[in-house]
């Protein structure tokens, strides 16, 4: 049987959706598994042995330009990719079910009317699951594949699942044990503040580097390396690099922001502050931890104006941390 899982975007939800890749394999070594995702986002997926062929689109530069040409070129590609026994939507737009009936004449599953952002979306899919937007993350996505192939993926192989993130990248990084810092998101308001992050640091008294990824974030990061003797500036990563980054950390400090939630994929200890989004976006270990601000959230209608994260208190990180990688005070 072969099938194909639509994931566009973005980086975490990726990185979130890929767990169930092992445990599909592992229960039906029969299926080969294709993975649809934006160009930027491909780096992310490479290396993993449970996937056999990367498929790519480039929506948001159509997003960008506005190219009726490109879109045209961009649903001639997707024909291409071939015909697929089950698709699986895992986001639920618009677009990516447009896409799903460009890969499939037999099944498309994806969410309910009442389980996605963009309801429209599960008009085109023949088989529909119903599991709350509210809901963890990564127990949707779960059920989601357990429903469309008629397995169950548990709790349990969720809490026992191998690291799941594959790089072929060297990068220079310490000799000693590190904390990574992520400090930049897409929203400014899902940002902890750069003081704040400087202080953990001079708390805690470790090997810390900080990545970047935009040039905001790359001034940012300078601030903070030239503030506190303990944060080392990283060069910019590819995604590939920073999935070896991070998978050779003692602990990842950081914003809901994609490089974040690898941690979990990667069975790294990891801190995540929550401010204007909501902490069921990542999953709860007795070493994966997340701090949310005292601001109510709305699943439906995240409020972009939300800056409570600035209200996290840095003692409350640094009491975590020196928890997580054991350091004396």
């Amino acid at each position: 049987m072969k099938i194909a899982i639509i994931k566009l975007s973005s980086l975490g939800d990726i990185i979130h959706t890929m767990v169930v890749l092992q445990f599909i394999k592992r229960l039906r070594p029969d299926i080969k598994i294709d993975w649809i995702v934006e160009e930027k986002f491909k780096e992310v997926l490479e290396n993993n042995p449970d996937i056999n062929q990367i498929h790519t689109v480039n929506f948001q530069e159509i997003k960008k330009t506005k190219s009726l040409k490109l879109v045209f070129l961009e649903l001639s590609k997707i024909k291409e990719f071939g015909n697929y026994d089950i698709v699986i939507d895992f986001q639920g737009l618009i677009k990516t079910a447009i896409v799903s009936k460009f890969l499939s004449s037999k099944r498309i599953v994806g969410f309910d009317w009442y389980s996605v952002r963009e309801s429209l979306s599960s008009l085109v899919y023949n088989q529909k699951v119903k599991i709350g937007y509210d809901r963890n993350t990564i127990l949707r996505y779960a059920k989601l594949a357990s429903k469309a192939l008629d397995i169950e993926i548990t709790l349990d192989h969720l809490n026992s699942k191998e690291p799941y993130l594959f790089s072929r990248s060297k990068v220079l990084i310490p000799e000693t044990l590190y904390i990574v810092l992520v400090a930049g998101s897409t929203w400014k308001s899902r940002n902890y503040p750069k003081e704040k992050f400087v202080q953990v640091a001079n708390a805690l008294k470790q090997k810390c580097v900080i990545i970047w990824g935009t040039k905001d974030e790359r001034q940012k990061a300078e601030w903070m390396a030239l503030q506190s003797n303990y944060i080392t500036l990283m060069p910019k990563l590819s995604l590939d690099e920073l999935k070896y980054v991070i998978s050779n950390s003692s602990l990842i400090i950081g914003n809901d922001t994609g490089p974040s939630h690898m941690s979990w994929a990667l069975n790294i200890p990891s801190i995540i502050l929550f401010g204007p989004t909501p902490p069921e976006r990542s999953f709860k270990t007795n070493k994966n931890l997340f701090i949310k601000s005292n601001s109510k959230i709305n699943h439906w209608k995240l409020d972009k104006n939300d800056f409570s994260i600035k209200e996290i208190v840095v003692d409350d990180i640094v009491k975590m941390a020196k928890k997580l990688i054991n350091i004396t005070s």
